[in-house]
Order: C-alpha cells, then sequence, then structure tokens
C-alpha cells in the first residue's frame, strides 16, 4: 500500500531551504512548476520554452517574484537541442553529480478536451522527446506533468506504459500518480498526473531497495485537511446572480472557495494584472447563475465553491461570481495560487496572458510536490 508524506500544515510560515539543488526545466511556460521547485530551495539553472510571448511572461513574473532578473535560457524546440548543448549551456562543462530535471509537456493531444490524438499529434510527439533527453541527460531525478487523460484514456495509457518502460530500460525508477490541486489546499478542481522517477545509480547507493519496475515507493504529498474535498463537504449548487445575502455554508472551508481567492479583488485595482480583462460583450453575463459551471464556456463561479479547472486559454470563459464581466488575470492568478509579486507584462496580449496562467501547473501544487522529493530524497 502507497505511503503519503503529509504536507507541512503552514509554508507561508515555514522558512525556505537553502539547499539549491540545481533544476533543468523543460517546457518552462509562465514557470510556475519552477516556481513551486525554488520555494523549496531548488535553483532553477536552465529552462526552456519555445513560445515567445511566455518567455516575455517568464521573465517578467519570475523576475518579480524572485527578486533578481530571470530570463528563459533556451528558446528553441526541445525537438531542435540535443542533451550536449543543454549540457553546456546548463553546466559551462561542470556537470555537477546531483541534479533534477522537470516539465510539463504540452498537453491538448492527451486531454478529452483537446485534439486526443495522443502520441500522433504534433505536441503529443514531444513527451516522448522529453523522455529521450532524460535518459540522454541522466539526472538523479526528473518530474513528468500531464493532464489525467493521459492515464484515464486506453490508448494514451499504453503510450504512458511505453514511455516508463524506455525510462526503466535507462535504470530509471518509475512512479505515478493523479494529483487534484484541490486536495493540497488550492481553490481548483484539476486533475494532473505527476511522473515522478530517480536514477537506479543513486537509489542504490542510498540503499533504497528498490529497482527498475517497482511501483507505489514515491511518497506523494497528501493534506489530510483537504482529502477527498469534492465530497466531503456539502458545496452549494447555483444562485440567482446578484444575490447579495449568500453566506459562506458552514465548514466549508474558505481556502478552498473563489470567494477565499479572489474576494479581495472584487473593486481593487492595487494589484499589477488586476484590471486586466476582456470586456463584457454578451447578455450572458447578467443571465448565467452563480455557480453554474457545468456547461463548456461562460461558466459563472460560485463565490463559496472552488474553481473548475483554470483552462481560459481553451476558448473558456469564467465569470465573475458577483459581477457582470470575466475573471481578471489577476483574479486567475489568484486562482492559481501564484504570489502577488507574480506578474505578467502590460504589452503581452491580453489572450496570452490568459494562456499562460491557465497552462500552468497551480504553484500550491507543484511546491507540494517538490517538498515530496525534497524530503524523499534527503535533500
Amino acid at each position: 500500500m502507497r505511503e503519503y508524506l503529509n504536507v507541512l500544515p503552514d509554508w507561508d510560515a515555514v522558512p525556505m531551504p537553502h539547499h539549491e539543488t540545481p533544476i533543468l526545466s523543460f517546457f518552462t511556460g509562465a514557470g510556475f512548476l519552477d516556481l513551486g521547485f525554488e520555494q523549496e530551495g531548488f535553483k532553477v539553472i536552465w529552462s526552456n520554452e519555445y513560445e515567445e510571448w511566455f518567455r516575455k511572461g517568464y521573465a517578467c513574473g519570475m523576475s518579480k517574484t524572485l527578486g533578481h532578473s530571470v530570463e528563459i535560457s533556451n528558446g528553441s524546440s526541445i525537438v531542435d537541442i540535443g542533451p550536449n548543448q543543454i549540457a553546456q549551456e546548463a553546466f559551462n562543462g561542470a556537470r555537477p553529480p546531483f541534479f533534477g530535471i522537470v516539465g510539463g509537456p504540452p498537453c491538448p493531444d492527451f486531454s478529452i478536451g483537446g485534439k486526443n490524438k495522443g502520441e500522433h499529434g504534433v505536441n503529443g510527439r514531444l513527451s516522448e522527446v522529453y523522455v529521450d533527453r532524460i535518459c540522454e541527460l541522466r539526472p538523479a531525478f526528473f518530474v513528468f506533468e500531464n493532464v489525467k487523460g493521459l492515464v484515464n484514456t486506453g490508448k494514451h495509457l499504453e503510450y504512458l506504459k511505453r514511455l516508463i518502460r524506455q525510462l526503466e530500460g535507462n535504470q530509471y525508477i518509475v512512479d505515478y500518480l493523479l494529483l487534484n490541486a484541490l486536495e493540497l489546499g488550492v481553490p481548483q478542481d484539476r486533475e494532473r498526473v505527476f511522473i515522478v522517477g530517480i536514477n537506479h545509480k543513486w537509489a542504490r547507493a542510498h540503499h533504497l531497495g528498490l529497482k527498475p519496475g517497482d511501483r507505489e515507493w514515491f511518497r506523494y504529498p497528501k493534506d489530510e485537511r483537504y482529502r477527498g474535498a469534492k465530497t466531503r463537504w456539502a458545496w452549494p449548487s447555483t444562485s440567482p446572480f446578484g444575490v447579495v445575502d449568500n453566506p459562506r455554508p458552514e465548514g466549508i472551508p474558505e481556502n478552498l472557495t473563489v470567494w477565499g481567492a479572489i474576494g479581495d479583488l472584487a473593486n481593487s485595482s492595487d494589484l499589477p494584472n488586476s484590471c486586466d480583462c476582456f470586456r463584457p460583450y454578451s447578455k450572458k453575463f447578467s443571465e448565467i447563475p452563480e455557480g453554474a459551471t457545468s456547461q463548456k464556456s461562460f461558466k459563472r463561479l460560485h463565490r463559496w465553491r472552488y474553481s473548475p479547472t483554470a483552462a481560459y486559454g481553451n476558448n473558456e470563459v469564467h465569470l465573475h461570481p458577483t459581477l457582470q464581466r470575466r475573471l481578471t488575470v489577476r483574479e486567475a492568478l489568484r486562482i492559481q495560487s501564484a504570489p502577488d509579486s507574480y506578474c505578467l507584462p502590460d504589452g503581452m496580449p491580453l489572450s496570452y496572458k490568459f494562456k499562460t496562467v491557465g497552462n500552468a501547473v497551480p504553484v500550491r501544487l507543484a511546491r507540494a510536490v517538490a517538498h515530496s522529493i525534497r524530503i524523499y530524497m534527503g535533500l
């Protein structure tokens, strides 16, 4: 039976570790996965992102958050950069004895709501290239993040198993699990599969008694306060739009609700990206009930319920619970558990801002996984 690692009860009160284990980041995007690892004391020394606006967003947001200038290291496609070039850029000829690789290959080809072309799609093939780079660079550990369709759809699961066999053939011990950000304190129902692997040579040196092919060995994060969150509480359904007196139901944790994340931003423009919002243009903005989120688009969030998956770049429109407008970029960042110090640049097109935020791993979820790796590997 799998054992879990209970995550820390209050990260805000815990000092950041300072071990600075080097990390290479692929498909970096907004950098939320990187930020979660940085918060646990890891040090991203090399990053790769092909999309120009994502690179600009990363440079702005990460620099503001980390307090020093940060830029994407390499803007080429992962297909066009081999292991020797990556190693030279990242390590400058002095490869450290211990480093990690993290990344979330583009997922539309494995998503039920996406193209569903799997390994044969343009993006789907990048997962195999990512695995190739892991096997070539041989980190001590790696993280591979993707949508739940990778394990919940038969043909995609077979593809994943083939990738795992490749990793095991290169002496990696691999484990994977579907995690929901909601169960780790994020006000969002977002399920993602996390594949974690460690080098067999490292595991043998540390007497872990593991071998390629073993499963359920990694202690994935768990927070008992939010276990089974979707069915644990009596979440409210819908309310007529515009209802003023709508108190939080007893027992529901406020930090798992949309209002707990964005309630203080309703009439505020003090923070960066607080005014970044598409203008209302449809009568639906005043007609859709609060909490009506079952339709494909024009979902109005409920103030006392968690948000559906933040997917703002996939033609979804998420409406503010109490106002006749869409969410702002700052509100979307809050729902993704990004710190208020993180911001996207003024000149970035609004559609790219929402796509950047929607594609990212919630920061709190990323940190929970990074924390589990740090504790498991004794860093």
